[in-house]
């Protein structure tokens, strides 16, 4: 739990509303990487995140640069939650900090189903996900560079770090062969996109990292979660989106396709072109982008499989991983890959 009374102290010093009245904080998620309090004081409500005590060194930097971005997306078409203030001295509550608008809706992973009207109503559904997709479509669009966000990554040589960079970690966490991993990797070096518009990446876009306003038509009121977030092509958020999205979203499957149930949504290659419309942005060249987000996601899912223990979530990665990287060699495969 937080020091509240040395939270209200700060935040009095910081001038914010509410001062002097008492401050209460109610934890509403958190893991290893981040906790997340929802902090009321009288008519006031705002959302603190912070790394935990036992969290790496490193997660303290990783805080800054998720304020650094949604400070950013102030005054754009970007969903996003107010930025409010942020704190980097550590003797405040052990840990930097920031502070954030709270955000009066729903998200799907709340209980990993939709809420009414989208449960029983189908047709409401085609909604939620364009709104999915106009989300980084805005955010792609966004001029990062004038936003400050110049130094927050390095767009420049990009896809070629992804390759070395993932399999260098997967050689690190190796504990088994994947059938297909070869063929991906090859076929990715050999298909990097030869240019691309550089711009800001949420890095893990997906259902679980937006909420919804209440009620119908769909509105997506923010997109949240930018541990991922950094300047690299916008297009792999997209791929990492609809990498798992069926093309038929009325069969039975897609009921299971993900965490949610899919049926109503609109296909894959809709949703592709509504990207592409509201972003600008040409997508032609989607399947190296879904190659890469297929293989990459197998990796990071094989390191929870490797650490897995006891944990019957993880252990249940260990089936899924060669699945995907399968899936990623075939795609590479059917797209012209010969070597």
């Amino acid at each position: 739990m937080i020091d509240t009374e040395r939270l209200a102290t700060w935040m009095d010093g910081m001038g914010l509303p509410g001062k002097g009245a008492p401050l209460e904080a109610r934890f509403l998620s958190g893991g290893t990487q981040n906790e997340i309090y929802e902090i009321i004081r009288g008519d006031d409500r705002c959302v603190i995140r912070l790394p935990p005590a036992h969290a790496p060194a490193n997660r303290d930097e990783g805080i800054l640069r998720e304020w650094r971005i949604i400070q950013a997306l102030d005054g754009t078409d970007v969903p996003h939650t107010k930025a409010i203030a942020a704190c980097e001295d550590t003797s405040v509550l052990g840990r930097p900090f920031y502070l954030m608008g709270f955000v009066d809706g729903w998200s799907p992973m709340g209980n990993k189903q939709w809420v009414e009207p989208f449960t029983s109503d189908h047709s409401q559904r085609a909604g939620l996900a364009y709104q999915l997709a106009e989300g980084i479509a805005l955010l792609s669009q966004v001029d990062w560079k004038a936003r400050g966000l110049h130094d927050l990554g390095r767009p420049d040589g990009f896809h070629e770090r992804q390759v070395a960079r993932w399999t260098g970690f997967f050689d690190r966490i190796k504990g088994r062969e994947l059938d297909g991993m070869d063929v991906a990797t090859r076929w990715l070096r050999q298909h990097r996109p030869l240019d691309f518009v550089p711009g800001i990446m949420h890095g893990d876009y997906q259902f679980a990292n937006v909420m919804f306003c209440d009620g119908a038509p769909a509105r997506l009121a923010a997109i949240v979660d930018w541990e991922m977030g950094t300047v690299g092509d916008p297009k792999l958020d997209l791929a990492w989106m609809v990498q798992s999205w069926p093309e038929d979203t009325n069969s039975p499957d897609a009921a299971t396709a993900s965490y949610v149930d899919l049926r109503g949504m609109p296909s894959r290659s809709q949703l592709v072109a509504h990207y592409a419309e509201v972003s600008g942005r040409q997508v032609d060249d989607l399947d190296y982008y879904l190659v890469l987000a297929k293989w990459k996601l197998a990796i990071v899912l094989e390191q929870g499989f490797q650490r897995a223990g006891d944990d019957h979530k993880l252990q249940s990665f260990g089936a899924i991983v060669p699945e995907l990287m399968r899936s990623a060699a075939e795609l590479a495969e059917s797209s012209g890959y010969k070597g």
